[in-house]
Order: structure tokens, then sequence, then C-alpha cells
């Protein structure tokens, strides 16, 4: 009966399988299992049916298999059937079993000749079948007919490769005597997966039915086109034994008969027939069970290792308990608060490595974001001296003023701190949302509990929202703080005296300074040269250099900045990059021929966060503003110059005091107060909102992943015990050499491939070359018979001593 040592493993598996499937749920194992493949009218029910010795596939004209059918055969000391889907149910009338096997593929497949890759779970007890699992696919077909979809083949072959690309499965590969083999399709495909033949398994059927004059010799000899596992020819019953009700016993023993009697293959009978196919298919599957199954355990233990945790805080859990209730909604709320601070804080167990969020993103608000707000709300320098001139020019009215007016400098300083107020605010705005999403982060873990979830959210959304008001209510008291004295004898204040002469000094002090470095994409070079590329950015306050790397020894180019400014370029479609560019108000050239010089980001954040870093170095967004000329004595321009320098010195003590204080006002009055907020009152809004018990009722996708884990749990730990007990002292067959897989046709005496797979009738020993001529080996066995129809057949047992399939001639 083959390697009986494993033969105890396959019901083994097919214990797994059951684990497995009655819980609707898969493990992602690929458990091993012998799937066969083959054309319509391949054979394939045949063979099947001949493993189990009785009628049961359902058979007609076209594609009458349109799910895959997982076959487990068990040696029992009864006969009958059972279906997975029918469990506890004893079929022992096989037609109907036939029958249930059409209704279950109508009932998911429909009547329209679709497929479905669901397959159907029989297992066959039976005292004449070997324990063995197999998976009767869909026939292979080219061309649809009837109702089938254009895509048949398509839909078929992509169901087949989702089995056979599998490494535990073995490729049973059944293949017409009477077609080509060299065009199998089963053969084509097994390859496809296993190129080195290792799971391939060659199954001749129809050897009766060759036309007259041929045979299958070669092939089953592994001669023609060689598997390492070679074929195995079969005799199937033929559609008039069918439609007779011919005994699969009695086809059976007409198999044997065929085989012995015929000339060119009763030498080899004791290794043909469907007997010995199925010897040597639980031979391979339970030698390769053995080979998987300690990858079977390791998969298993770290599966039961991941559920472990879970399945012990369900295990004997009660929802209608109210005190089991009350103790949840208090380590609910009390690790809701743990999170959101955690969040904030930054010392979470839980660290995103995609994006910022949270604390994190709110300091990159603070520090980033609201200075590059600040930054923009700066007025261009032209329209800045504009605006001056016209103070000092509707101040002294129709008089010629010889001194520079204080209340110019109030003026402008007063409109540029009122400025001040929107990125304020938007900060404020900022801050606010992130907060928001950092509740509903910290509520994903009350997703069990809907109502729970949904409240905590509203009550806490509802205390920042409140917090809001006075939060901007407070920025908005500061920016009138500053607008209600002017503080001129500050420390930091240049005053009149050293306004023009401060300013030459620190514009020349900040040359060296570099604001930034980091890596961009110079976007905007053509493919001729190279395309896009990525180097290495340095920013000061006088030019944008780059270099080839980080370590700054070879630079590209430096470019000055004087007269550039930034503006925001659309989006590609094609591109993830976020772009922004560079140009010259005066319409030169920026960059070699270019006249913009276009930037690329990773993310809009870094691209807002280079613009705030040109805006320190005086590249300005480009603005649209009327354009008013006017002229200016010398006297005017050094009053302007002056109150411009004084702007300049106050509005960055102003600048300073705001970007310190925005952050402490909106931590006191927003972030801390939120904290305090959800260790001290969220249980009791809780508890004053309504039903406890409403709150605490658990979703249905809660109660079903309880079940789920609770089943999958007691799976996996059945399915460990089942291994467990497995002996691993075994036989184990080694595996055949590899064989040359090219088509070999020296056998025929022909220079090129005969119209059939099948070589003809063998030629008279006369008629063979040379070096065909050694003696034969001790073991072959006398005389065979004739071959041919020549004078020449007595010398039949002299045939040549034939070479293995590995080492051709």
């Amino acid at each position: 009966m083959g390697n009986r040592g494993m033969e105890d493993l396959i019901p083994l598996v097919n214990k797994l399988q059951d684990a497995f499937s009655s819980i609707g749920h898969s493990c992602n194992l690929d458990l091993p299992q012998i799937a066969v493949v083959g054309g319509q009218s391949a054979g394939k029910s045949s063979v099947l049916e001949n493993f189990v010795g009785r009628d049961f596939l359902p058979r007609g004209s076209g594609i009458v298999t349109r799910r895959p059918l997982v076959l487990q055969l068990i040696s029992a000391t009864a006969e009958w059937g059972e279906f997975l889907h029918c469990k506890g149910k004893k079929f022992t009338d096989f037609d109907e079993i036939r029958q249930e096997i059409e209704a279950e593929t109508d009932r998911v497949t429909g009547a329209n000749k679709g497929i479905s890759p669901v397959p159907i779970n029989l297992r066959v007890y039976s005292p004449h079948v070997l324990n063995l699992t197999l998976i009767d696919l869909p026939g292979i077909t080219k061309v649809p007919v009837g109702d089938q979809p254009v895509d048949i083949e398509q839909q078929i072959r992509e169901m087949i490769m989702q089995f056979i690309t599998r490494e535990s499965c073995l490729i049973l590969a059944v293949t017409p005597a009477n077609t080509d083999l060299a065009n199998s399709d089963a053969l084509k495909l097994a390859k496809d997966v296993d190129p080195q033949g290792l799971r391939t398994i060659g199954v001749i059927t129809k050897l009766d039915l060759m036309d007259e004059g041929t045979d299958a010799r070669d092939v089953l000899e592994n001669k023609l086109l060689p598997l390492r596992r070679g074929y195995i020819g079969v005799v199937n019953r033929s559609q008039k034994d069918i439609d007779g009700k011919k005994d699969i016993k009695a086809a059976l023993e007409a198999e044997r008969k065929f085989f012995l009697s015929h000339p060119s293959y009763r030498h080899m009978a004791e290794k043909m027939g469907t007997p010995r196919l199925q010897r040597v298919l639980n031979e391979q599957l339970t030698n390769h069970i053995r080979d998987t199954l300690p990858g079977f355990r390791s998969k298993l233990q770290s599966q039961l290792l991941a559920l472990d945790k879970e399945a012990e805080e369900y295990r004997g859990y009660r929802p209608d308990d109210p005190s089991r209730k009350t103790k949840q909604l208090l380590q609910m709320v009390q690790q809701f608060s743990v999170d959101f601070e955690k969040r904030i804080e930054g010392s979470g167990d839980q660290v995103d490595t995609v994006e910022l969020s949270g604390g994190a993103k709110i300091n990159r608000i603070f520090h980033e974001r609201f200075p590059f707000e600040l930054v923009k709300m700066e007025c261009d320098e032209k329209e800045m001296r504009r605006e001056i001139s016209y103070a000092i020019k509707n101040i002294h009215g129709i008089r010629t003023g010889l001194f520079t007016p204080d209340m110019a400098f109030e003026a402008i300083v007063k409109k540029q701190v009122i400025k001040l107020k929107e990125p304020c605010v938007k900060c404020v705005d900022m801050v606010i949302q992130e907060l928001i999403n950092t509740v509903r982060q910290c509520s994903n873990k009350l997703d069990c509990y809907p109502m729970l979830r949904e409240e905590t959210e509203r009550i806490v959304t509802s205390h920042i929202r409140d917090r809001e008001s006075r939060a901007k209510d407070q920025v908005l008291l500061l920016i009138d703080i500053q607008l209600s004295y002017i503080n001129t004898n500050h420390e930091d204040f240049i005053g009149f005296a050293n306004a023009q002469q401060r300013s030459s000094q620190t514009n020349k002090s900040q040359g060296a300074a570099v604001i930034r470095k980091g890596w961009l994409t110079i976007n905007n070079i053509s493919i001729m040269k190279g395309g896009a590329k990525e180097y290495w950015f340095v920013l000061t306050a006088e030019s944008l250099s780059w270099f080839k790397d980080d370590e700054e020894k070879e630079k590209k180019y430096m470019l000055p900045l004087d007269n550039l400014k930034v503006r925001d370029v659309e989006k590609s479609f094609m591109s993830s990059k976020h772009i922004f560019s560079i140009f010259n108000t005066e319409s030169r050239n920026v960059y070699k021929d270019n006249r913009t010089l276009e930037l690329a980001c990773d993310s809009q954040e870094d691209v807002d966060s280079w613009k705030s870093s040109l805006l320190r170095a005086g590249v300005y967004p480009e603005k649209t503003v009327t354009v008013y000329n006017f002229s200016m004595d010398p006297q005017l321009e050094r009053k302007v110059e002056t109150i411009r320098n004084l702007v300049d010195s106050y509005m960055a003590i102003v600048n300073k005091c705001i970007r310190d204080l925005m952050p402490k006002t909106i931590m006191h009055l927003m972030i801390n107060n939120v904290k305090d907020f959800i260790n001290a009152e969220l249980l009791a809004q809780l508890y004053s909102a309504g039903d406890q018990n409403a709150l605490m009722d658990e979703s249905q996708e809660q109660a079903q992943r309880r079940d789920e884990v609770l089943r999958t749990h007691q799976a996996l730990k059945e399915s460990l015990a089942i291994i467990g007990d497995i002996s691993t002292s075994t036989i184990t067959v080694p595996m055949p050499p590899p064989v040359d897989t090219k088509i070999k046709y020296w056998e025929t005496g022909l220079g090129s491939p005969p119209p059939s797979p099948t070589a003809p009738r063998r030629m008279s020993s006369g008629q063979r070359p040379g070096p065909r001529g050694a003696p034969p080996p001790p073991n072959r066995p006398g005389p065979l018979g004739p071959f041919n129809n020549s004078a020449d057949s007595p010398q039949a047992p002299s045939r040549p001593n034939r070479a293995p399939p590995s080492i051709p001639k």
C-alpha cells in the first residue's frame, strides 16, 4: 500500500483542514494537497472515480466541474460520503452525492455555467481507497459556449493558478494519450509554476483510444517529454461503459488486463494503472506532509501567541453583567485619558512612523507654521516704503516738514501689529484641529462600544470648542495690548539716532549665517540633461547653493538672492512631489537658461517650511499689488529709510514677544485645560449623559470578533495538539534525480517531431543506430511479443540498454 508508516499523517491533515473550515477562517497555511489539472474531457473525473470505486461526479457536455472539489479519501470499513456544508449527514447513495455536488455548485455559481473559486469539501469513506486528499479543478477550455462568459478561459486559468502556485501543492497533470503531449495545457501550467518538476506527476489517460499503429511507450518511459516524477498510464471507462453502468471494479480489472496484454506496456504493467497511481500519490503526499509539518507548527504557534492575550480577555466574558459594564467603563475612560496625554506629551507606546501627530504636530505648528505665517504678513519692501512716504506726507499736510515725524512711525507700526491677528487666530485653529484629531485617534480603542465612543467624542470636542473662544479672546487681547502702547524705550529698540547705521551693519552681519539645509529636487531639468535630480541645498541670507551630496564638497551652483521671489506651482497629475518655484522679478534667467527654478519636496509641509526659511532670507512670495509711480526727494528718502529701519526694529521686538507668548497662552488655556478636563470631569459627564448600560452595549462587530477569536484560538490549540501526536519515525522516499526536459526524438530516428506525442510503432532493431545495440540488462524481462509487423520481431528481447531519463544518449 505504499508508505504505510506515513499514511496516518493524511487523516491528521484532513482534521487540520476541517478545524479551520468549520469556523470559516483561513489560517493562511498551504495545507498539502494534490490538484488535478487537465483540459476538458481529459479523463480527470474518471481518474477520481476510479480512486473511489464509485460513480459520484457530475457528467455532461461542456464545463461540468465549475467549483473546486476538495476530495478527501479515507480508508474505512464502511462506505459513505460527507459534505462539510452538510456536516453530520451521511450520504450512502452516491447518486445523491452527485446531485448534492450539482446543487451546491448551482447555489454559488448559478445556472449560467459560471465558475467560482469557493471549494466544495467532500469526504469519502471506503474500504477500497487509500488516504488521499485531491482537488478536482475545472477543465481548461478555450472557447465559451452558451451562456459562459467571454473570459471563461482566463477565469479558469486564474483559479487553477490560485491552487497550483502554492509550494505545498502537488500537481497531477492529466493528459489524454490521443492528443499532442507538447501542446498539453496541464503540463504547460505545471511547468510555469514548477519548472524543476519537484511537484508534478504526469498521468496519461485514454491509452486504449490511440490510433492503430501508435503507442505511448516513450512517454510512459519518461523519454519524450521527461518529468522528474515520471508518468503513470491509466485506462478509464469509455462513455459507452459509463452509459452501460459498467462496474468500476470490472473496469479496473479490464485496465490491468490491458497493460498485461499490450505488447508495448506489459514490461511495465506493475508501474501502470489506477492502483499504482493511488500508491504513488499517497507516497508523495505523505512525504510532502512530513516535510511541511515543521513549518505548520511554527506558523500555528506564532498565530496562537498573537491571539493568546486577546483570547484570555474574552474568556469568561459576560456581556450583560452590570458590574462588568461599570468596571469596563472606568477602564475605558482611564485608558482614553492615558492615551490622550501620551499622544500630547510624546511618550506613547504606539509611535507613528508615517506622519507627525498629536504633540509633535502641535510643536511644529508653534515653531514652524506660526513663524512662517508671521513672516508672510510682512509687507513687500516697495509697498512698505510707499506707505511710509504717504504717511509722512499726510502728516505734514500742506507744509514741508523739516523733521521725521513720530506719528508716521506709530501709524506704520500699528498697521503691522494689526496684521498679526490673522496668523495668531489661524494658529489657534490649527491647534484645535489637531486636538480634535487626537481625540478621534484615542477613541479608536472605544470602537467596540459605539455609544461610549460617540458620547466621549461629543463631550470632549464640545469642551475644546468652548475653550476655543476663550483662547482666541486671549490671543486678540495680546495684540490689543501691543497696540495700546508703543514702547520706544525698549532695550532692543535701536532708536532714531542709530536707525540707518544699524541697518547697514545688520545686513552685512547676516550674510554668512546659514538659515537652512536639506535635500530638494530640481524639477525643471530637461530630459536631455538627465531629468529631475536631487541635490543638497544650503540657504544663507545672501545666496542659495546646492551640492552633489550632504558632504558639501562638490558645489554645483550658487544663486544670489537679489530680486528673487517665490511662487506656488500646481502639483503635476503624474508626480507625487509638491513643487514651488523661484523667479527673478526683473525677468532674468535664474539658473542657466531657465527663467525659473522649480524645487520639489515630498510633502506640502516641507514646501511650507522651505518657503518660511526663504522668507527669513528676504525672498518673499509673489503678490499682485498695484504699482504706484512716485518720486521722492533726497530729504524724504532719508526720512523713509529711517522710519523703515525703526519699524523693522520694533516689529522684530513685537514678533519675538508674540512668538513667545502664543504657545504659552494656547498651552495654558487649551491643551493643559483639556487634559485636566479629561482626567477630572469626563467620567462624571458620561454618567450624567444617560443610561450607563446603554453606553456599554458592545457593537455587533465586537461580538463577532470575540467569537471568532475564541473559535480560532481553540482551533489553533487543537491543530497543535494534532501535530504533537505525529510520530516522525517514518520512511521517506527520496526525490528522483533531475531530468533533461527537452523533447527527445532520437528514439524514433526522425529529425522532426511526430504528429502526436506518441511514438509510431517501433522500427525493427536492425533499423536502429549502431550505438543502440548493447546487450540487454540482466533484469529485463523475456520476449515481449511482436512490436511491429516486420520479420525482425524475434529480436525484440535484445533491445538496447535504455539509459535513465537523466542521462540522455
